[in-house]
């Protein structure tokens, strides 16, 4: 049987119908106390006839948090936010899992517990400015975290699976891309500490499959997966051998046993990542990054990639997967309601049937 975007996929313990994946994208629409808006059930429902729905980047902890509208998942109140997202999902047959994203250095004191600075692997503070209550301000330094600490952090995110399964999410994916705490501890420029989580590749791999053992042992391998964006210089990143360093991690990942790898491609990378790394990984291997319907066809067409995941093209069309299946035009994306607050450009999208 051909396998193609509609055929089903079983990644892990993840039984998906199609493959065809809604990629994990902020939209600064939660509460202050980082429940999820009252608008989400709907929106993330909306885009449930995809195969998987992976939510926006939500902190694991306090200090995870970087950015306002970021939604959490550590407390009894987050928890019984999702469980109105999930609850809603499933009841359209979807299934989601939650994206835990740390900010990492990508914040500022204003937001951290108590006025503290972030946390990071070492003290490099991200250039340019971030939004604060007070406007925009320039990042700090963040603090560098004491090798005593870090298992406290990798706990955090154990802690995090356990409740995004009391909130009914099917899984969790690990952000381990655009810049965010497991991508500073991985690469070369934002990571220069000299213990076992600094210098060798192995060892600046070593926090995000310390995170991703944990995660597993919490919530079993088969409902965690990963994100992954070699060569994406997002909030100012960068590594001296990135073919070195994400084959490195793969390969140790790969020997988890987790649902998925999801790769994005990065506009300007040096290197055929998807060649360099699909056969490291002895698993579902999802790919994103600009893709259309028929590049996505063609790449799991050929075993190239399991599932395909899209990112604003969902975002505008929550019946995605009808309108690939129909040939139908997409509708276009309304970039000055992507991070407004409200439910304009959130789930008023139409549908193919006229209403959203």
């Amino acid at each position: 049987m051909t396998t193609n975007l509609y055929s089903p996929l079983i990644a892990g313990e993840l039984h998906l119908a199609n493959r065809l994946v809604m990629a994990p994208m902020a939209r600064r629409r939660a509460s202050p106390s980082g429940a999820p808006s009252e608008h989400a059930p709907l929106y993330y429902s909306q885009r449930g006839s995809g195969g998987l729905v992976i939510s926006e980047g939500t902190a694991p902890c306090a200090f995870g948090k970087g950015s306002f509208g970021m939604p959490g998942i550590y407390n009894d109140e987050q928890i019984a936010g999702w469980r109105k997202v999930t609850d809603a999902v499933h009841a359209k047959g979807g299934r989601i899992v939650v994206q835990l994203m740390h900010s990492g250095r990508v914040a500022h004191s204003s937001r951290m517990p108590g006025g503290a600075l972030p946390i990071a692997p070492s003290a490099i503070r991200v250039s340019g400015q971030v939004v604060t209550a007070e406007g925009m301000k320039d990042y700090e330094a963040p603090r560098a975290l004491g090798l005593d600490e870090i298992p406290g952090v990798v706990e955090e995110y154990a802690h995090a699976a356990r409740c995004a399964i009391a909130a009914g999410f099917d899984g969790v994916e690990l952000h381990g891309a655009s810049g965010f705490l497991p991508m500073q501890f991985l690469c070369s420029s934002t990571n220069q500490r000299v213990d076992a989580y600094g210098g060798a590749a192995s060892n600046r791999a070593r926090f995000t499959v310390e995170v991703l053992d944990a995660m597993t042992k919490t919530i079993g391998a088969g409902r965690v997966g990963i994100k992954i964006s070699p060569e994406n210089p997002h909030n100012d990143i960068s590594d001296a051998n990135p073919v070195e360093t994400f084959s490195t991690l793969v390969s140790a990942i790969s020997e988890l046993k987790i649902a998925y790898l999801h790769m994005a491609f990065a506009a300007k990378a040096g290197a055929d990542y998807l060649s360099l790394l699909r056969p490291l990984f002895k698993g579902p291997f999802f790919i994103g990054g600009g893709l259309d319907r028929e590049k996505a066809a063609a790449l799991i067409g050929e075993g190239r990639a399991d599932a395909a995941v899209y990112g604003v093209k969902y975002l505008a069309n929550p019946d995605l997967r009808e309108r690939f299946e129909h040939g139908a035009p997409l509708n276009e994306p309304d970039k000055d309601t992507f991070y407004s607050q409200g439910p304009k450009g959130y789930i008023d999208y139409p549908f193919l049937s006229g209403s959203a």
